[in-house]
């Protein structure tokens, strides 16, 4: 039977409390952001994020030396498939928001590539991998 190294990895929140004094709510966000000093923070392990892969490698203890495989995505990190998802789903609706009325071949097209997105976005919403492009 087949051996694959996995790396996973899931995101841990540092966090830190401090009291700023400022004119308004902006300019106390500015100045939390702003401040450089870490020396009280905390682990946040209550809020941790999913585990997701980060590497799948052919082999026994072969990750980084032996050949990576590619990750299926549904194992991907969810926050980052939406983050990537975002653009094209705006360009998308950008175009077929300004299309001309009459349904001309190129609006057409857009909705054929639209419906592709959306059946995407599903797929990252539900935890599944992407759908074979031309399948939706």
């Amino acid at each position: 039977m087949p051996l694959f190294t996995i790396e996973t990895t899931y995101h841990l929140p540092i966090c830190r409390q401090r009291t700023y004094e400022a004119e308004t709510l902006e300019e106390a966000c500015d100045l939390a952001i702003a401040d450089e000093g870490w020396d009280d923070k905390k682990s946040d392990v209550e809020t941790s994020g999913d585990i997701y892969v980060t590497g799948v490698w052919e082999g026994h203890d072969a990750a980084y030396i032996g050949r990576a495989l590619p990750i299926p995505s549904r194992f991907e990190e969810q926050v980052q498939r939406k983050a990537d998802h975002f653009e094209l789903l705006l360009g998308l609706l950008k175009i077929l928001a300004h299309a001309p009325e009459g349904g001309s071949a190129d609006v057409e097209l857009w909705r054929r590539r639209a419906d592709a997105a959306i059946a995407k976005a599903e797929a990252i919403l539900a935890g599944e991998n992407d759908p074979i492009v031309g399948e939706s």
